[in-house]
């Protein structure tokens, strides 16, 4: 058993976790929930000793006797990857883009038993095999961009799992995963701890992965454990209001206007979108028809790679056709070859990752005012600016700050902002709220659902998750392989799909048993 006991962490004085405690047991899953800045990532890293420079932790992270905080780091170094394993939540971040999997997985091997390449190498392969990789299609001499999303999540794993450790730490492993590749992954994760009887300290904010996966589950809220138990009993009792208002949000879904006439907005007629590959070629996109009336909202969904994006970018006239046509409001989208100023300014996206879609070095006047140079900047346009601010429940006051003063939800309503601020007809969100906490995320729902009713906005909203998507939109529809395989309302979708794709989309869901709520 690893055993945290009243750990506490400050940072520059300043404290971030307040005496937690928690058993990981061999064999057994531990859920950790909260909403961001809550400290769950904070506490995986104490106990890593990876916590950032000017921390202090006190308490005890207790491994076969010794005390993990008192450790010095080349002992810890020893710990890593041989005792305590991590799976971080973006694996194209975590690898190493000029390294093989092969040799990333084999470096474990060779930095900890001293094996020579080729026997790690060998020992490389079982654990990529194990993790669902096997060297049929996947060479140890593949480079992590070659694979998806969920195939690096599984390369992580690999490498976590290398050495068999005692603890496994798995950081929001499926965040970014499409429903059917989480499900996958966490019945890798649970096989493991079965198999190999490790200790798992899963963190998330889903509460259905969460009822699917732990034995245990603590809460989370402003660095303390305000709630823990089994998870049947935690989330049958829900004793702490924080806990109940995190399983509120969880089943919050935004008032929805009735649906408006169907006025054609965007019509995409018989799409074909193409890429060159080694063995001849791909179609991102094969014969897609799409209608998006005006202030109709439309939820896109699919496994990764089906095409959601790459449909999302023609719409926006980032990547050109090689068939078919897309019009917006009549007019032909790149007619001449590119898209002409005022249709562009029509249309406005909103990306899933907030940061790295804003330059850190501007404030957020200058960011939020960017779409101007499709219209031209007004003589007010800082006052636009303020009134964009109030319209998504932010400042005026914070037109000064820089990008990184905000939180992931400020951060995500700052960038709805910046779509909102000329006024377009189309916002395309792109997996926006998927790497929201709960309750973050019942707050930008809502914000988009009073946006839409207050401006007549129409969205096509891009989503893996399916209880988001049925949330919000008017209409579902669903792709597979670059075409389109089925579409319908929301309700008659999800309860009676038709099509074999979307039954099983439907199925990977996770959901939280009915008898616990």
């Amino acid at each position: 058993m690893i055993r945290l006991e009243d750990l506490s962490v400050a940072i520059n004085g300043r404290p971030i976790l307040r005496d937690v405690s928690l058993d990981l047991a061999p064999g057994n899953v531990t859920g950790l929930v909260g909403e961001s800045g809550s400290g769950k990532s904070m506490t995986a890293l104490a106990i890593m000793g990876l916590l950032p420079q000017g921390a202090r932790a006190s308490g005890r992270a207790m491994l076969d006797g010794q005390n993990l905080l008192e450790q010095p780091e080349a002992a810890l170094c020893r710990i890593r990857g041989r005792r305590i394993g991590m799976i971080f939540q973006e694996p194209m971040t975590a690898l190493n883009p000029l390294m093989t999997i092969g040799d990333q997985v084999a470096e474990v091997l060779r930095l900890h038993q001293g094996l020579d390449r080729r026997s790690a190498l060998a020992r490389a392969r079982e654990r990529l095999d194990r993790v669902g990789l096997p060297g049929s299609r996947f060479p140890l001499t593949l480079y992590p961009h070659e694979l998806s999303g969920g195939q690096r999540q599984r390369v992580a794993i690999a490498l976590a799992i290398a050495l068999r450790p005692d603890l496994l730490v798995a950081d929001e492993p499926t965040t970014a995963l499409d429903v059917t590749t989480q499900a996958r992954i966490l019945d890798l994760l649970k096989g493991l701890v079965r198999d190999e009887g490790m200790a798992l300290l899963l963190i998330t904010h889903d509460l259905a992965v969460m009822a699917g996966m732990a034995d245990r589950v603590a809460v989370m809220q402003s660095g303390r454990i305000v709630e823990s138990g089994t998870t049947e009993s935690v989330f049958r009792q829900r004793r702490h209001p924080y806990t109940q208002q995190l399983f509120a949000a969880s089943r919050h879904v935004p008032a929805r206007a009735p649906r408006p006439a169907t006025v054609p907005l965007v019509q995409v007629t018989q799409a074909v979108r193409a890429y060159r590959t080694a063995d001849g070629g791909l179609r991102a996109l094969d014969g897609v028809s799409l209608t998006i009336g005006r202030g109709e909202s439309v939820g896109l969904v699919g496994e990764s790679g089906c095409g959601k994006s790459t449909l999302a970018r023609v719409i926006l006239g980032l990547d050109p056709l090689q068939g078919g046509g897309i019009r917006l409001d009549g007019r032909e989208v790149t007619a001449q070859g590119h898209m002409p100023r005022d249709l562009r300014a029509r249309m406005q996206v909103v990306f899933q990752d907030p940061f790295g879609s804003f330059d850190p070095r501007w404030r957020v006047d200058r960011l939020l005012a960017e779409p101007f140079h499709l219209t031209g900047r007004p003589g007010d346009w800082r006052d636009r600016v303020a009134a964009a601010l109030t319209e998504v429940g932010l400042q005026p006051a914070d037109a000064r700050k820089f990008i990184h003063e905000f939180s992931g939800g400020q951060r995500q309503r700052l960038a709805i902002a910046r779509a909102l601020i000329i006024r377009p007809a189309l916002i395309v969100l792109d997996e926006a709220v998927s790497a929201l906490d709960v309750r973050v995320r019942a707050q930008v729902l809502d914000l988009l659902a009073r946006l839409r009713a207050d401006h007549g906005l129409s969205y096509l909203f891009i989503s893996h998750d399916l209880s988001v998507v049925r949330g919000i939109s008017d209409r579902i529809v669903v792709m597979q392989a670059g075409r389109i395989v089925e579409e319908g309302p929301p309700e008659a979708l999800v309860g009676t799909p038709r099509h074999e794709h979307t039954k099983a989309l439907v199925a990977a869901m996770p959901r939280i048993p009915e008898e616990w709520t």
